[in-house]
């Protein structure tokens, strides 16, 4: 069977590439990262999904170098998560190259799994102004990864598979329903409490998206708000 490497969060769009991956016939390979991010719940809730997946291995990396770092407002204690609306421009929860790294050990995975796949839930439509979800530079990570892997150069291409990209989180969500996608185990919280905080950015694009759908939202919220971002 074809394999694929899924880069899975516990959000919803990383567990709806799981769901897609598994359509198209890939054998599931996530790998989660422990990234310094405020709070566990994230890898908690993807532990869930990769068991809901039934995967031979979930893969989960110990980063804590965002952490030490810090300029961010998910791994820097000193920066609040914004609580007012999704901010123009790029906001306070980018994390600093932080998909670079990631698709940089993805890629390291694959390798050493025979993947031909690499999954990461990034989009375009609504992406909270991150620059490292831009088609622009899945592009280009897809060029450097297969320049500089043994894979790359001697066997077979590796693919970087953004299928959301130009999807909107309402169309993500009709998307992942049709494909019984686990949305109840996932987690979009930037604050990462039990029940979703509803004003953070995240939660605003996922109320929003699930409004649009006409679906209702498996999560609870603490905080309900006009559902316009």
């Amino acid at each position: 069977m074809k394999k694929a490497v899924i880069v899975l969060s516990g959000g919803l769009d990383s567990t709806t590439c799981m769901g897609i991956a598994k359509n198209e016939g890939y054998d599931l390979y996530p790998i989660t990262f422990s990234y310094g991010q405020r709070h566990d719940r994230e890898v908690e809730q993807a532990k869930k999904v990769a068991d809901y997946f039934n995967v031979k291995h979930h893969q989960i990396v110990d980063i804590n170098f965002f952490k030490q770092i810090g300029g961010s407002a998910l791994t820097d204690s000193n920066i609040d998560v914004p609580s007012d609306g999704v901010e123009d421009g790029i906001p306070a929860t980018y994390v600093p190259a932080r998909n670079m790294i990631f698709l940089s050990l993805a890629s390291a995975y694959a390798e050493v799994t025979g993947a031909e796949a690499i999954f990461i839930g990034v989009s375009s439509v609504d992406y909270s102004g991150y620059p490292d979800c831009r088609p622009e530079f899945i592009e280009s990570m897809n060029k450097t990864i297969n320049l500089a892997t043994k894979t790359g150069v001697t066997e077979q291409a590796l693919t970087i598979k953004a299928p959301l990209m130009h999807l909107t989180k309402s169309e993500t969500v009709e998307l992942g329903t049709k494909l019984e996608v686990p949305y109840h185990l996932t987690t979009s919280c930037y604050n990462g409490e039990e029940e979703a905080c509803g004003t953070c950015d995240s939660c605003r694009l996922r109320i929003k998206g699930f409004k649009e759908a006409g679906l209702v939202d498996p999560i609870p919220y603490q905080t309900e708000i006009d559902w316009k971002a």
